[in-house]
């Protein structure tokens, strides 16, 4: 442990179960020095075990709908009287398509789905980033980030339309993140991470292929969820100040190549 994370303060959002990387991230952080709150949709805090994390690390849980600009705005407020001051860090750890969740195809989405999917999952991050904007919530030198996959830039066909909604997540960092860096200071980057055994992830048809198709491409391997707690916490600290507007691939090299001995190898006939 560096102490990182000494004396700052932090929101972390989507933690559900030890399987997830915000709850991997909110273990390192609190590692690291740095004191926060944890929230997540009532409905996802119902089926997970957040309470624990909580428990483990010495945080309190707000309950709020990423959806819910009345929500976020008594999170932030909260957070900030909680914590006795302005917050440091913020994690966006949030993702949900119903077409996936109901067996829909994308050729065959249900609309009602999709904007539903899209609300979570892409327009809550310009949510809660409004509402730090506003209420200047964020510290000078804060750091905000999302978590994203891949398939933003190239076709995953069975991610379905979380794909859409990652690549409009990827857009509002940029966005939004040129006003947070130019009036506050504040940086904000998402993290493209390796296919990772997330309770989310499990979720989308054939991820298991996902997942070891990955592992051969990919020179280092795929990352971890730990490990990607550990590139979280290095956005988070002061070492990183000047990173901002990036979409930052983690993933064993994986987004750089276009084949592998590994993966060839399965489609030579051996003579």
């Amino acid at each position: 442990m560096y102490n990182l994370l000494k004396g700052k303060r932090g929101i972390i959002f989507g933690a559900l179960d030890s399987n997830s990387i915000a709850w991997k991230v909110a273990e390192r952080a609190h590692e690291e020095g740095a004191t926060f709150v944890l929230t997540n949709a009532p409905i996802a805090m119902r089926m997970g075990t957040i309470n624990e994390l909580a428990e483990k690390t010495g945080s309190q849980v707000i309950p709020a709908d990423a959806t819910s600009m009345e929500d976020i705005e008594n999170l932030v407020e909260k957070s900030v009287e909680i914590l006795g001051g302005k917050i440091d860090f913020v994690l966006h750890s949030i993702g949900m398509s119903l077409n996936v969740r109901k067996g829909k195809h994308y050729t065959e989405s249900n609309y009602d789905f999709t904007h539903k999917g899209f609300d979570i999952s892409a327009l809550s991050f310009h949510r809660v980033m409004n509402v730090l904007y506003k209420k200047e919530a964020m510290s000078e030198w804060g750091s905000i980030v999302a978590l994203t996959y891949m398939a933003a830039q190239r076709v995953f066909p069975d991610y379905n339309d979380m794909a859409d909604n990652k690549a409009y997540l990827e857009s509002i960092a940029r966005s939004f993140g040129y006003f947070f860096g130019r009036d506050h200071k504040v940086r904000v980057n998402t993290i493209s991470q390796s296919p990772t055994m997330t309770t989310a992830g499990s979720g989308v048809k054939g991820f298991d292929g996902f997942i070891n198709y990955a592992e051969k491409m990919s020179p280092l391997g795929n990352a971890t969820a730990l490990e990607c707690a550990d590139y979280t916490i290095s956005l988070f600290s002061d070492l990183t100040k000047k990173v901002t507007l990036q979409n930052l691939f983690h993933d064993g090299g994986f987004s750089n190549m276009g084949v592998s001995t590994a993966v060839m190898s399965e489609f030579t006939d051996e003579k």
